[in-house]
């Protein structure tokens, strides 16, 4: 393919560089490896079979997943697991409210969630014992690997088990030209400046299955909420350079501009097929259109909230009702933000008024428009909607107004795709501190979510050393939580 390209002109007949089709037909160099991908896609596949006591007529039928990741750690006593008869020090400033199932309540700041309720099941009884540094607690829920406890922080590696969203795209990809993997609004970094937090890229399957990453810290034209938001251009992945992305900064502005004049020459021919492929499917008709919200109606958009974060779950939408089978919306711009409510940052205000003056309103509106939409759209039933974090918020609130890790209890939040609504699964002591009924861990979430996915949890891949994984691990599909 290179030999290839040093022997055509610097510029094509179109008036296109030989640098910018190396561009498109190298896109491994951005971290979007899509040749490959497809290479991959056509390699065989023997995953291991499904035992027949595994075999059950509920797993499977999400064809999509949306999930919003609340990193740094969503306060489940003051959103799904509210204790109110408890002392003010444990159930802390807000209310419960009433939702659309009698008996189950949710916090008064998440009005539109709770309208929605009948869709969804919330585990209250998750726990691990991963406290200390967010990165390695994301891994752990990300992934279903357990590498322990750690006070480091370190960023996504190649040795990593793959993300959910890579192994998606790997066993199931999409049956139409679109991008397979989406993470938005940024590129999500263990504290500020800090390397991207782990269990969400390809990891020993290789870069191919990275996403592909908006980051609105780059650009404010890759922020959703932008009014010049567009397509967005290819990101690095995480071991590269950022230097190395100089240069390149316009690129699919130039490609969306000339892609009809491309696909008329006949210098596409040039590509392999692979490679003609990737190129399809990021100029495809499907892939622009999903990522153009100006298409969407004003009064939608507002609902969802003129923010990063809603409009990002609004682009979810898009991207699955055009066939994309993962979208991750990093619901922070890095762990130590947003939803890590210690209450003791200097110069902010305490935690609740965080909560409730920014947090739970954005995330009601985002998470509550979501639901309804996809609904709506007929689309709830075919996608699964997940909202976790790594750990939640400890029962006592602290001297500073805030609540700090708690990786021993807290809640996840299912919708749509095969999961059972209007459910509450588990149950946490009185007090909030450890289950008390039916508790499951990360192992036994990330085995449902495969299971949902159609993915059975006993499936194996080669690992980079051939040796078979589990892509559940050890755990168990919760049955409980299955429509």
């Amino acid at each position: 393919m290179l030999q290839l390209l040093k022997n055509t002109p610097t510029a094509l007949c179109d008036h296109i560089s030989r640098r910018d089709w190396l561009r498109v037909g190298g896109l491994g160099i951005l971290g979007l490896n899509l040749p490959g991908l497809l290479r991959a896609e056509d390699a065989p596949r023997r995953p291991r079979p499904r035992p027949a006591s595994a075999r059950g007529k509920k797993a499977g039928r999400a064809k999509a997943c949306i999930l919003l990741y609340l990193a740094g750690g969503p306060s489940q006593p003051d959103m799904w697991d509210m204790k109110p008869r408890l002392p003010v020090e444990f159930r802390g400033e807000f209310k419960p409210i009433a939702t659309s199932v009698p008996g189950m309540q949710m916090c008064e700041h998440l009005p539109r969630v709770a309208r929605q309720a009948h869709h969804v099941t919330v585990i209250r009884s998750a726990h691990h014992n991963v406290g200390h540094a967010h990165c390695a607690a994301s891994y752990f829920v990300l992934t279903g690997e357990d590498r322990g406890d750690s006070v480091d922080a370190f960023g996504a590696r190649p040795i990593d088990y793959p993300g959910i969203g890579a192994v998606l795209c790997r066993l199931r990809p999409p049956e139409r030209p679109v991008v397979p993997y989406v993470a938005t609004p940024y590129v999500m970094t263990e504290g500020i400046g800090g390397p991207p937090s782990p269990g969400i890229y390809g990891g020993w399957m290789g870069h191919a299955y990275d996403p592909f990453e908006i980051n609105r810290h780059r650009s404010e034209k890759e922020d959703p909420n932008s009014p010049d938001f567009g397509f967005p251009e290819l990101t690095l992945r995480a071991d590269v350079d950022p230097r190395r992305l100089d240069g390149r900064r316009g690129l699919l502005g130039q490609v969306n501009a000339r892609a009809d004049a491309l696909q008329r020459s006949g210098v596409a021919r040039v590509m392999d097929n692979y490679q003609q492929r990737a190129f399809t499917l990021l100029t495809s008709a499907e892939t622009r259109r999903a990522f153009d919200l100006s298409r969407e109606p004003a009064a939608l958009r507002e609902r969802y909230g003129r923010n990063s974060y809603g409009q990002s779950c609004l682009l979810a939408r898009r991207l699955v009702e055009a066939g994309t089978r993962m979208v991750l919306v990093r619901w922070a711009p890095d762990c130590n933000a947003t939803w890590d409510t210690h209450g003791t940052i200097a110069n902010q205000p305490p935690s609740f008024n965080v909560l409730k003056g920014t947090l739970l309103p954005q995330l009601d509106a985002g998470l509550g428009t979501l639901l309804e939409d996809l609904h709506l759209r007929g689309l709830l039933d075919s996608t699964l909607i997940v909202v976790m974090g790594e750990f939640g918020r400890s029962p006592k609130v602290n001297p500073w107004a805030g609540r700090d890790h708690w990786p021993r209890c807290y809640s996840v939040f299912l919708a749509g795709g095969g999961v059972r609504g209007g459910h509450l699964y588990g149950k946490s002591g009185k007090d909030g501190s450890d289950p008390s009924e039916d508790p499951v861990t990360p192992h036994d979430v990330v085995a449902t979510l495969y299971s949902l996915l159609g993915i059975p949890p006993e499936t194996e891949l080669p690992d980079q050393f051939g040796r078979p994984v589990r892509l559940g691990g050890p755990g168990q599909v919760i049955q409980g939580v299955l429509a």
